[in-house]
């Protein structure tokens, strides 16, 4: 996807200009060797709420900050659980505490993940990744996170018996989500140290991940909520060579289209959750098209429909289709469903809504008749583009 790859190098360098204000709240710094371990009182995924007092028995405790969203602490994840198994044997505690607030975070940021950062996301996302550790919550004051430290997720701060911190940084040495890309594991090598009884060797690496979403930064959302609810909505008319030619996904992109009406109950329900799914995955290479199949008479009527539905484009997506030669990704067909069915999917037997997912070679991998499940749709187009940084 080289396209996108340009075109996502445009788009951070704009954020970074744009972030050029504090990286940090004013007088946050991460805990030095030595410091003791800051106490706290947390909701967790389970329901109940957690304290640093409640893991007094074990030798060694790591506290480690992480989230749902950000690729590099999802492709850390299978060696959060690695070390927990690895250690259950062992006088040693594992805990999660997610930093981010959840108003800081673009829809745009969220193109690796399933979820946001809510608590209530982080137990879906606890659920599905089958997490074997606590997993707690400072996203709505941001207190712990400010008293560790916290810089980026995942970074990790291991604590000796006495709550002494003896290591801080980097779970290992990869970016990746391929454990075969580790040469060095110092979170492990430390756990171990402690255990031993011995000194670390290594107490103090860079860690590297997403940056925490600091509460001060909100206005960036509103900024960028702002200038999506700035731009036009379109829509053009389509026949079935045009829906064909779309359906065929000569691009580097993975395409939604999803066929619609406004008369159509469950399709208008849906189509606010597959317009943020638009703007979710812009960055990854990806598209969303909508067809409405009302007749060319009630032309207005879908406009003020897609209009009140603020069905625009996110830049991303307005610069990719600029390279097709089109100008909307929202289209009124002008034709039987016959006709429709046999341009865009053969498989379809009329119902409304249906949505398919095609692949860059032109090849429906995923198909929805009917109200389509918001986050199981995710989950699928998170499985195609992938959760976290590979190293090829």
């Amino acid at each position: 996807m080289r396209m996108f790859s340009a075109l996502l190098s445009l788009s951070l360098a704009a954020v970074s200009s744009v972030n050029a204000a504090p990286a940090v709240p004013e007088g946050v710094k991460t805990l030095e060797v030595g410091a003791n371990a800051p106490d706290f009182n947390l909701p967790g995924v389970d329901g109940k709420n957690h304290t640093l007092g409640e893991y007094s028995d074990a030798d060694v405790l790591a506290i480690l900050f992480t989230c749902n969203h950000c690729p590099s602490a999802q492709g850390a994840e299978s060696r959060y659980k690695a070390i927990v198994s690895d250690y259950a044997d062992k006088s040693f505690q594992m805990v999660a505490i997610s930093p981010n607030d959840p108003g800081s975070v673009r829809l745009n940021e969220l193109g690796y993940s399933v979820y946001g950062d809510s608590l209530e996301d982080m137990k879906k996302h606890a659920r599905d990744q089958e997490f074997n550790f606590p997993y707690l919550f400072d996203g709505d004051t941001q207190s712990v996170t400010k008293a560790f430290g916290a810089m980026a997720t995942p970074h990790v701060f291991i604590f000796d018996k006495e709550r002494k911190l003896q290591y801080v940084g980097r779970i290992d040495d990869s970016r990746y989500g391929d454990p075969a890309s580790i040469k060095k594991h110092d979170a492990r090598l430390a756990i171990d140290a402690l255990l031993a009884g011995k000194e670390v060797e290594n107490p103090t690496t860079r860690a590297h991940g997403c940056s925490t979403k600091w509460a001060f930064k909100k206005y960036l959302v509103t900024e960028y909520n702002e200038d999506f609810e700035s731009k036009e909505v379109t829509l053009d008319t389509a026949d079935a060579d045009l829906i064909k030619k779309l359906a065929a996904n000569g691009t580097d992109k993975l395409r939604l289209i999803n066929v619609w009406a406004t008369w159509c109950g469950p399709c208008v329900a849906e189509m606010p959750h597959l317009i943020d799914i638009g703007r979710q995955f812009e960055t990854r290479g990806f598209d969303m098209i909508t067809v409405s199949v009302d007749s060319p008479g009630m032309k207005k009527k879908t406009e003020t429909m897609l209009g009140r539905f603020h069905a625009a484009m996110p830049k991303l997506t307005e610069a990719s289709i600029k390279e097709e030669g089109r100008t909307t990704n929202n289209y009124l067909f002008e034709g039987d469903t016959d006709a429709l069915a046999e341009a865009l999917d053969p498989e379809w037997e009329g119902t409304l809504p249906h949505t398919v997912l095609i692949s860059p070679e032109g090849k429906i991998i995923h198909r929805v008749s009917g109200e389509a499940d918001a986050d199981e749709l995710r989950r699928f187009i998170v499985k195609t583009l992938g959760r976290f940084y590979s190293a090829e």
